[in-house]
Parts: structure tokens; C-alpha cells; sequence
């Protein structure tokens, strides 16, 4: 069937062609009811099914004769480590996991939160949690105490399993001082915190709440499946919001499993038994569904990589694991390849490799930029695949579907949307606009399986950030157009997020903890186009009155603060101190104008703005500072 009948299907007949998609995974008890509403008056898929994310990944393929089908495969060159987990062998170890986690009091229903490095027992924890039917939060790694201290808070887990360490090159991250720093902050103690041990850095544990993993593990009888309703939360994953707060987002059972399963086939082609590499992390979206998740249900082997795209050893890392692991579906944000490119612009570093195997390079998290785009093309010689989607959709809402029916890429388009995601394009009042006209991207409400139900705690929240703004529409928060052959054009995001590397960061939480500084009476955080990275923060900053202070050094300590409340994951590295900030005459600081500005884009001066000659004064300061390029 060609891309526009299923397309077609999947718009005009939603619960008919998502109840044909559901008959592909193996229910405990098969959905009659497929699209309905909850309490809430959202819509929800197969409300009346019942299944196990952790058998459809893990014994569902044992059962069927691949259990000594390479499941895992850790490849970790910061510790020297290979290893590699058959799916019997893993779903042995899960099983033995969710029965300690079960001997700590851990019931269906129950969350525990993740603090871990790129390690496989990050994997086997969440689907351990599956199995019992428990809610996993996975933090990544890199965030500071204060920022995990929010995540416990707000998820209230029973149980928190975490790492004495991680590495990042060839640096030592000590994750147990921050983990108790994070518990001593946050309001909500846990029962229990579970460490593994890395014999790099092993660590001190408090008696009577913290448990080493390998003795744990060692005192369990294996669990079995615990069914769960498919509308049953499988996890919750935080992303940062315009308020400063994390909103915390639910991934249902049943709706994921399908949209899982179905996205490895229509959008990545990738078959039982092809090797799969998202090399992101599991603390973000993209290692939920596509390290994790996405590869498991859909019987392929998953690569679990413990590195960096350079410098561990060097910028031929990527292809030296694509053909030792055969890899068929090469996934990774722009930033990676950008890396690449800087450190080995010639690509030599690729020509001893054999990549026969590797089909399709998938690129997302971030814009595409043609100069990568080509770098890649010209030296790899692969489709590009540039696929558009958010943490709270799970899976692509556009993309060229390499398992249906594959198009030309046009430049600085993520090509067509998913089957499911009713893509338009509003103005301001939220009707339609022509094609090759900008506005809101929106998709017309039912989502597709897959997509968030609700915040986890705030439904209210969910409603006013995605619901609100047009009625019958999920919105977003990018601007774009669809051109006459329904190629989506993404333009960048209306709110106040930059991405910073494939990260999606909250500049209103960088701006509360800059303004927390003795010395600063005001600022503004905006994203600066980075070559490297994509978008990097800039703080510009307003002293207090009287106060001085060497720039040099409050920029130091900005950086710190920075580092200390959210991770260097923030990559806040440049402040600069400016005499005005633009303003409304309400007093609200024109953020996008200093975006502007600060790229050297063209802008207008609004006719709100109360003092127009404040923006020559901004150009002239951060020209004269070398953020500005003339």
C-alpha cells in the first residue's frame, strides 16, 4: 500500500487503522473498546486491553525460538568493555531484577526512579519496572542534585536505583554524593536507593537505606509479568517547560507498545534481527523509545554504547561500531556528526571501515543544517533520513518513511508527516492557512498511539500547554509550513526552549538560577546558533545598582551556579553584561529579538517596545564582546 492511502486510512478511520496495527503485538487480553475517552475527556487507545511491555520485549521473542538471538550489545570504549546479552539472558536478568525490586516493596503502580550511566543494568531496571508493572522516571545522568531533587518530588518513588559512577571521557563523574545531595534536598525520601558498584569508583552506602545491586540480585527469585491495563502508565519522563518547572511526561502501556512496534517497521524498516543503534542516552526520549523500548518489541538487537562520537578513542568511533556490530539503522542527533566532521573533516577516519551493512543514518533532536546534512552524504554515501518528533509524542510526527514507501528529501524539510499525525498549520486564531504559508504546527486531535495522555500530576498542565491554545488541536510550540506536496517545513520553536545538542532546555530555568546571583538584578537567557552543539545559552545580564564586580569573574560564577542547579548538560559557558534589556512597555523582555540580535538576524522593532535605541546599545555591547559578528 503506497504512503498516501495509508496516510489516508490512518486520518479518515483512526480507530480502524490503529486497531489494525494493534493485532501485531500479542495482548494478554485483546482491546475491544480502541479509541475512547477517559475521565479527562482526552482521547485514549485500547482501554480495554491488557498486556506487558516487558514480555512483548523480552519473552513474547523467547517464546517464538529467538531466545539465542543477540538481544543487547554494551559496547563501552571509557571502560574498555564489550558485552552482550542474548534475549534469554536478559530476560533472565530482568526477571531477577523486578524480583528484587518486588523484595524492596515495589507493587504495580509504584515509580522508581533511574539515576544511571549508559550502562546495560539502566536497560534491564526499566524493563524490570515494566514487568512488575511499575512506573519508571529515568534522570539523565548529568543532571545536578537540584535537578533530580525536583524529579523525586514531583514522582514520589518508592524506590531509586542509581550507579556509583559514570564516566565522560576520560573523566569520573561521582554519582552518589549527588544522589545524596538530591535526596537531602528534596521533601519525599525514598525507601530504598539500589547502587551497582563500577569498580572504577566504588562508593560508601548508608546502612539501612542504601542496597549494593549485585547482593540484592543475588537474594531474588525471578518475577513474572504482571498484566497491566494498556492506558496504565509505563513511565514518566521529564522535559524541561517555559515555567522553570519540569513537566513530567506519561507514556501509556498498550498505545506505546503499537506505535513502538509500528515505527521500527514504517519509519526505520529495520526487521526481526537487524541491528539497531540509537547512540543517544537513556536519560532522553530517544533512549526510551529507541534504545530501550522500540528495538526490543520489534526483535531486533539493540546497541548500548558508553561513549562519545570523538575522543573515545577518536572521530572514527561511530563507524568502527557500525561494522563491528553489523549495524543496519544508524540514529544519532546532528550534534554527533558535527563533532565528527570538526575532528576529521576528510572523513578518513571511515575509510578502513567496512559499512556494507549500514543502510539508513537518522538524524533528530535538532535541526538538519545542509552543510551536515551534505558532509554526511558526500562521505557515507547513505539516505538521510531528518525526522521530526518530541519527547511527548515518543516517535516520529514527520519523517521519509523507509519502510513504506521512501521519497526525495527536499532541503530543510523533514518530509511528510506519520500516518496518525493530522499535521496542520494555523494562524493566529487557529485556522488553517494556505500551503507555503508559516504558522503554528499543530496536529488534529485524536494523536496517534504513542503520544502523551496527560503530566504526570497536573493534568491541568497538560490541558493550558498543549490542548488550550486551539480547540480540537495538540500544539507543538514549533512554527513551520506544508508546501504543495505536504512536505513539513519545521522553523524552530515558539516558546522559550533552546536545543542544545539534541536537548531541549528550558531557558526560564537557566534564567532563575542567573538571577539567583547576589549580583544580578535582571537577565535574559536566549540560544545562540552554535556550529558545534546547534543552539548554545547566552545570558545577558543587568547588575544591581552599585554593585561591582569583574566580569570575568562573574562569569565564572554564573557558569558555576549553572552547572551546580541543572548540569553541565546546559552547556551555559557566556554571560555578558548589557546596561538595558528591550522591553515591552508592559515589561516583558523581547527574547526573540535578542535571539535575533544575538545571530545576526534581521528583525523589526515592535511598536510595544518602550525604548528603541536600548537595541543599538545591545548590538554595539555584544558586537565589541565577540558574541555578534558583524
Amino acid at each position: 500500500m503506497t504512503y498516501q492511502q495509508e496516510y489516508k486510512n490512518s486520518i479518515t478511520d483512526p480507530a480502524g487503522y490503529w486497531e489494525k496495527q494493534a493485532r501485531r503485538i500479542q495482548w494478554f487480553r485483546e482491546p475491544t473498546t480502541i479509541l475512547s475517552k477517559d475521565n479527562n475527556g482526552v482521547d485514549r487507545w485500547y482501554a480495554d486491553g491488557e498486556l506487558n511491555t516487558a514480555y512483548l520485549a523480552l519473552d513474547y521473542h523467547v517464546l517464538q525460538g529467538r531466545g539465542e538471538q543477540l538481544a543487547l550489545i554494551y559496547d563501552s570504549p571509557v571502560t574498555g568493555t564489550k558485552q552482550t546479552w542474548t534475549y534469554n539472558e536478559l530476560t533472565a536478568a530482568v526477571a531477577r531484577f523486578a524480583g528484587a525490586l518486588s523484595c524492596l516493596g515495589v507493587e504495580k503502580g509504584d515509580r522508581v526512579v533511574i539515576y544511571m550511566p549508559m550502562v546495560p543494568e539502566a536497560a534491564i531496571a526499566m524493563l524490570a519496572c515494566a514487568r512488575l508493572g511499575a512506573i519508571h522516571s529515568v534522570v539523565f545522568g548529568g543532571f545536578a542534585a537540584n535537578e533530580l531533587a525536583v524529579r523525586i518530588d514531583d514522582a514520589q518513588p518508592r524506590v531509586i536505583v542509581s550507579a556509583s559512577c559514570g564516566i565522560e571521557v576520560s573523566r569520573i563523574i561521582s554519582y552518589k554524593p549527588i544522589l545524596d545531595n538530591a535526596i537531602n534536598i528534596a521533601t519525599h525520601k525514598p525507601s530504598a536507593c539500589v547502587i551497582l558498584q563500577r569498580e572504577m569508583q566504588p562508593c560508601d552506602l548508608i546502612a539501612g537505606r542504601d542496597i549494593e545491586w549485585t547482593n540484592l540480585v543475588a537474594k531474588a527469585e525471578p518475577a513474572d509479568c504482571t498484566p497491566v491495563l494498556a492506558t496504565d502508565p509505563l513511565y514518566i519522563l521529564y522535559t524541561s517547560g517555559t515555567t522553570g518547572k519540569p513537566k513530567g511526561v506519561v507514556r501509556d502501556n498498550g498505545g506505546h507498545a503499537v506505535a513502538m512496534k509500528y515505527s521500527m517497521d514504517v519509519v526505520y524498516d529495520m526487521k526481526p534481527g537487524d541491528v539497531f543503534w540509537a547512540a543517544s542516552d537513556v536519560g532522553w526520549v530517544v533512549g526510551h523509545s529507541y534504545i530501550v523500548y522500540a528495538p526490543l518489541l520489534n526483535g531486533c538487537t539493540t546497541v548500548f554504547y558508553e561513549g562519545k562520537p570523538v575522543r573515545t578513542p577518536d572521530a572514527g568511533a561511530f563507524w568502527r561500531v557500525c561494522e563491528e556490530y553489523g549495524v543496519k539503522g544508524l540514529f544519532a542527533a546532528p550534534t554527533a556528526f558535527r563533532a565528527i566532521r570538526k575532528e576529521d573533516p576528510e572523513c578518513l577516519l571511515a575509510k578502513p571501515h567496512d559499512l556494507s551493512k549500514l543502510k539508513t543514518i537518522f538524524m533528530a533532536g535538532e535541526r538538519l543544517d545542509p552543510p551536515t546534512y551534505e558532509w554526511v552524504m558526500e562521505h557515507i554515501g547513505r539516505p538521510i533520513v531528518d525526522h521530526w518528533w518530541q519527547t511527548e509524542t515518543g516517535w516520529a510526527i514527520a519523517g521519509n518513511h523507509m519502510g513504506l514507501e521512501p521519497v526525495t528529501v527536499k532541503a530543510g524539510s523533514v518530509t511528510r508527516p506519520s500516518p496518525g499525525f493530522n499535521v496542520k498549520i494555523l494562524d493566529s486564531r487557529g485556522n488553517p492557512v494556505a500551503n507555503n504559508e508559516q504558522g503554528s504546527i499543530a496536529i488534529k486531535l485524536p494523536l496517534p498511539p504513542g503520544c502523551l495522555p496527560t503530566v504526570w500530576g497536573s493534568h491541568d498542565r497538560f490541558v493550558s500547554g498543549y490542548l488550550r491554545t486551539f480547540e480540537g488541536y495538540y500544539v507543538t510550540g514549533d512554527g513551520g509550513y506544508l508546501d504543495d506536496d505536504q512536505y513539513l517545513f519545521v522553523l524552530g520553536r515558539t516558546d522559550d526552549i533552546i536545543n542544545v545538542a539534541g536537548h531541549r532546555l528550558s531557558t526560564g530555568e537557566m534564567e532563575e538560577v542567573v538571577a539567583g546571583h547576589s549580583a544580578v538584578a535582571e537577565c535574559a537567557v536566549i540560544g545562540r546558533h552554535s556550529d558545534l552543539k546547534g543552539e548554545e545559552p547566552l545570558g545577558l545580564i543587568l547588575l544591581k545598582d552599585g554593585i561591582e564586580i569583574d566580569e570575568e569573574q562573574l562569569q565564572k560564577e554564573l557558569v558555576q551556579r549553572v552547572r551546580d542547579r541543572i548540569g553541565a548538560v546546559a552547556c551555559f559557558n557566556q554571560a555578558v553584561v548589557v546596561q538595558r534589556l528591550p522591553k515591552t512597555r508592559s515589561g516583558k523582555i523581547l527574547r526573540k529579538i535578542l535571539r535575533n540580535i544575538a545571530n545576526n538576524e534581521d528583525y523589526v522593532a515592535p511598536s510595544t517596545i518602550d525604548d528603541p535605541a536600548c537595541l543599538e546599545e545591545i548590538e554595539q555591547t555584544l558586537t565589541e564582546k565577540g558574541v555578534r559578528k558583524e
